[in-house]
């Protein structure tokens, strides 16, 4: 009887936490927005993005004001790993996320890293609605200083340009768009302070002070579409981020929701599981009881039961429940849903040492292989 008691009232807390925390938190951030970072923050929060492509890093910073959407997005892509090319790009554009997010399914590993690391999604998220503007000059400032090591310069991918003060970054063939892998806590010519609890995800992430060029992804059959990759760009003068020729404003109360609607759900993920565990371990001691007494068939079937309940409170998509902003919530890593808009191609390494002498693949776009710019 007393371990009944024990276990309702833990239950009964922790339905009153789900329910009324999130509400308190809600109100919270509304009525008192995030302290500004300063730029060294801000400079930090960018350097894992700042060398993307200029189209690509304005879809990633409209994109980080939706977290939620960011999970839903990349389970969804996990769910459907054999849509590609037209087929995929038909079915994003019937779902109902935000352009820049639909935007994003371009690039799977782009969007399965922001999901992996959540927590500086949602910390990007919150800097750009607060002040667009130094958000974007924290990126051209760090485009500034990976020039300067040396590390930024135009390559068989992408084409670096300078436009009075500012640096533009584009790919070669617009069709088809190399996602730059780099150490972004090396590649700006000093030693940056890690971003706490980040995962360096594969295919994005390269070891050293150089930049690479993994895989190109194919863009041209997004491109009809609204929400396609010719839609967005910046206004660098006025340093905003730029969509369907207007400049793209981000809602603080949207964002507030949705980050909200994460720790509504992680807190809800917590209380399932824990209540699981509890039922496993009343059943498991039921069962244990009844074995000892010579029913060994109803053992059987408690035991049988336990695993279910445990089973069905494993949580959502992959994730880590524990806190939102602590880094805690992790959603599942990248599916193979393909390389989309027409086949995958293959890039090189840009360092700082040594030309290599590269290779052209003989394939074909849209469906083949095509080989980097080698080794620099």
């Amino acid at each position: 009887m007393r371990f009944k008691l024990i276990f309702k009232l833990l239950i009964l807390g922790c339905v009153a936490l789900a329910t009324f925390v999130p509400g308190f938190v809600a109100a919270a951030d509304q009525a008192a927005p995030a302290a500004a970072q300063t730029p060294e923050q801000l400079e930090q929060l960018v350097a894992p993005i700042a060398l993307y492509p200029d189209q690509l890093v304005a879809q990633i910073l409209a994109a980080s004001t939706f977290p939620a959407q960011i999970v839903e997005a990349n389970r969804w892509m996990q769910a459907h790993p054999n849509l590609k090319g037209q087929a995929l790009a038909e079915a994003v554009n019937k779902q109902p996320w935000d352009s820049s997010v639909k935007a994003l399914t371009q690039f799977p590993s782009v969007l399965a890293n922001m999901n992996k690391n959540l927590s500086w999604t949602s910390s990007l998220g919150e800097a750009y609605v607060e002040n667009q503007q130094s958000v974007i000059q924290a990126v051209q400032t760090m485009r500034q200083r990976a020039e300067a090591a040396g590390n930024l310069q135009s390559t068989p991918q992408q084409t670096v340009q300078t436009e009075g003060p500012n640096i533009v970054i584009q790919p070669v063939n617009p069709e088809v768009v190399y996602v730059p892998q780099y150490d972004p806590w090396l590649v700006y010519g000093g030693v940056l302070p890690v971003w706490p609890g980040w995962y360096p995800y594969p295919g994005l992430y390269l070891t050293g002070p150089g930049i690479g060029f993994g895989l190109g992804f194919g863009v041209g059959l997004f491109a009809g579409y609204g929400w396609g990759w010719p839609h967005w760009g910046f206004d660098w003068g006025h340093r905003t981020v730029i969509f369907n020729h207007r400049s793209y404003v981000s809602n603080r109360a949207s964002f507030v929701h949705q980050r909200n609607s994460l720790a509504t759900h992680n807190m809800l993920v917590n209380h399932q599981g824990f209540a699981n565990r509890e039922t496993s371990a009343a059943r498991h001691t039921a069962g244990t009881h009844a074995a000892t007494v010579g029913h060994h068939a109803a053992a059987a079937h408690t035991g049988s039961a336990n695993r279910s309940a445990f089973g069905a409170g494993s949580g959502f998509g992959g994730a880590h429940a524990g806190g939102f902003h602590g880094g805690g919530f992790h959603g599942g890593g990248f599916h193979g849903g393909g390389f989309q808009g027409g086949g995958f191609h293959g890039g090189g390494f840009h360092g700082g040492g040594f030309h290599g002498g590269g290779f052209h693949g003989g394939g074909f776009h849209g469906g083949g292989f095509h080989g980097g710019g080698g080794r620099r």
